[in-house]
């Protein structure tokens, strides 16, 4: 009996991997696609601007529109959740992960973290050189800010960095609630980041869902990728090791 149940978990599991993980992944890309699609769309007709002013007017003082609402150490804490998305943070922790990944021998898993990473930062710009939206100008920016609003680059490259490196730890971990609470501290830093570029006043709210979205929808299509990858033998699985087993042996 402990045979068969254990036969039919292994059967479940790899079914899990084989066709579960590749249909839910597709569907969240498709999904956060179309919700991107829509919110530019509304962007670019002008459609949002009634909710993104009150937004923003709702997180300020109304005597002083410099002020936002709350203590001082509110205001200095979104600075600290905002750097959380900056280029040079995201760009360290990618390093430290691939760096990590190649020291175990994980060489395809180092080059799709790499290739997902670098492909959304170039999407990122692509978009804001494509879009041109103002800042906005609605309330002064409690921080420094050098490119165009649309969509949100920390909301979007934060998504895409976090999503896709909790996933990945997510995966190798074998307890499910270790898995969970990984992808969940993956998900909150990424909402904290969005939300800290609102608050701090140099973001539209629709550009951190802009940048939300397509984020979510590139982490889910590079997570479909490594999941075929990872069928094919072209990606280790979770356990696996490209190094030959004599460099395991030292």
């Amino acid at each position: 009996m402990n045979t068969y149940l254990s036969r039919v978990r292994s059967l479940w599991l790899r079914f899990r991997l084989n066709e579960i993980g590749p249909l839910v992944s597709v569907a969240a890309s498709a999904f956060f696609a179309w919700a991107f699609v829509e919110l530019a769309d509304g962007v670019l007709e002008g459609e949002t601007h009634a909710f993104d002013s009150t937004i923003l007017l709702a997180l300020r003082d109304p005597q002083d529109l410099a002020n936002p609402l709350g203590p001082g150490w509110l205001e200095e804490g979104a600075r600290d959740f905002t750097g959380l998305g900056g280029y040079a943070i995201l760009t360290l922790l990618t390093a430290a992960t691939v760096a990590y990944l190649l020291m175990l021998g994980k060489r395809g898993a180092a080059l799709l973290v790499l290739v997902s990473i670098v492909g959304g930062t170039l999407l990122s710009t692509g978009l804001k050189l494509g879009f041109e939206r103002p800042r906005p100008d609605l309330v002064p920016h409690a921080t420094q800010v050098y490119t165009a609003s649309f969509p949100s680059g920390h909301a979007m490259l934060s998504a895409i960095t976090y999503l896709t490196l909790g996933a990945l730890l997510a995966r190798v971990e074998k307890s499910r609630r270790t898995s969970a609470f990984i992808m969940s501290l993956a998900i909150v830093v990424t909402l904290l980041v969005g939300a800290s570029r609102v608050y701090l006043g140099v973001h539209w709210p629709s550009d951190v869902l802009a940048g939300w979205s397509v984020g979510a929808a590139w982490a889910s299509l590079c997570w479909f990728v490594a999941l075929q990858l990872q069928r094919g033998g072209q990606v280790e699985k979770p356990g696996e090791s490209s190094l030959p087993p004599e460099t395991h042996q030292e």
